[in-house]
């Protein structure tokens, strides 16, 4: 047992390392500033983050904010030992936020805590979620680095996301004027994205396959590797949509509760969708989850994206145009159903087929 000085106890000796996380500050202070944009030099050190507005071409902005975690995915990077892409995840999860609202991503801060800080840990968390902003196109302006013993053991940690973003007056979405018979696209996910983990993880368990073992629906890589692959971020082609067309009425982000509990977040209670679930395309890793875990469909709907990461509702009359934008910046939509008309206590969301899991 470490003796306290001759004057006391330090803090060192009650676990915390403030050269440690002063080194780590050094550290990602590279990574931090190659996030710049215009408002924002994504210089870290100081007390605040600051973001100028009218640098970044606003004129009459609304901001719109968000802020999320990772969940319990973060348990697969900590037990396996990868932590590069978990910071995406981060990202992710709060700019998809702000984009739905037709909201550009401007500025994001993080908060990581975490037993006994390991600099190489800290620095490869804090490079995926440089990553994640240059993809958001926003800054990385902030942070906070907190080393906790005896709230966290000593390789646990946790990860919170805050991202602000902006809109013009008068551009944020959803549109008042959805109408049944517009039409409903889904953009594809890189598979579970960041919700659902706690079952993840159960189902796994089941198994007994270590992290390191070949996943048996993608055998490239290992489980690990595969259940850690990062949320996709849609602003960028979402955002040269909007420029382009302005046939998108409303967008909703597939993420905890699935489509049932996402979809009516962007509906008045007068409307709902009906989706054609044999129309999406479903990742394998959704299959082998459903299988093995014994999962039904409604509970693989509520719990996971299932393929659909990202549901965009586009005006009748433009439903090809909206497409075509979208692919233009590089997604591939697939038109999964249509906005409907519904009664008091219906259900917002219906389905027709079967997902091909």
């Amino acid at each position: 047992m470490t003796k306290p000085g001759a004057n006391g106890l330090t803090y060192a000796q009650a676990g915390v390392d403030i050269d440690a996380g002063n080194a780590m500050v050094d550290a990602i202070k590279p990574l931090v500033r190659a996030t710049r944009r215009p408002g924002a030099d994504a210089e870290i050190g100081g007390f605040g983050g600051l973001f100028d507005l009218k640098a970044a071409g606003f004129s009459d902005p609304i901001l719109v904010a968000a802020n999320d975690g990772v969940g319990t995915k973060v348990k697969i990077a900590i037990e396996s030992g990868l932590h590069s892409t978990i910071g995406i995840d981060l990202v992710a999860m709060c700019v998809n936020d702000l984009i739905v609202q037709g909201a550009e991503p401007l500025l994001f801060l993080d908060y990581y805590a975490t037993g006994k800080l390991d600099p190489k840990v800290g620095v490869e968390i804090v490079r995926g979620i440089a990553d994640g902003c240059r993809q958001a196109g926003c800054a990385l302006i902030g942070g906070e680095t907190a080393e906790m013993p005896g709230m966290y053991a000593e390789k646990d940690y946790d990860l919170a996301g805050f991202a602000v973003g902006a809109a013009e007056r008068g551009a944020l979405l959803p549109r008042a004027d959805l109408e049944a018979g517009d039409v409903v696209f889904g953009l594809p996910s890189s598979g579970v994205h960041s919700n659902g983990y706690s079952l993840v993880r159960r189902i796994v368990a089941m198994t007994s396959l270590a992290w390191d073992a070949p996943a048996p629906f993608a055998p490239e890589q290992s489980l690990a590797e595969a259940l850690l692959v990062p949320t996709r971020i849609y602003v960028k082609p979402l955002l040269a949509a909007l420029r382009a067309t302005d046939g998108i009425k409303a967008l909703a982000h597939i993420t905890g509760g699935g489509f049932p509990d996402n979809i009516p977040r962007v509906l008045p209670e007068s409307l709902g969708v009906a989706l054609d679930l044999a129309a999406i395309p479903v990742p394998p890793v959704f299959g082998w989850l459903a299988k093995i875990g014994g999962v039904a469909e409604r509970e693989m709907l509520r719990t996971f994206n299932c393929g659909i990461g990202m549901i965009v509702a586009a005006e009748a009359g433009k439903a090809d145009e909206v497409a075509a934008a979208l692919r233009a910046a590089g997604e591939a939509p697939v038109r999964l159903g249509e906005v409907i008309a519904i009664n008091e206590g219906n259900e917002a969301v219906s389905y027709r087929g079967k997902l091909a899991l």
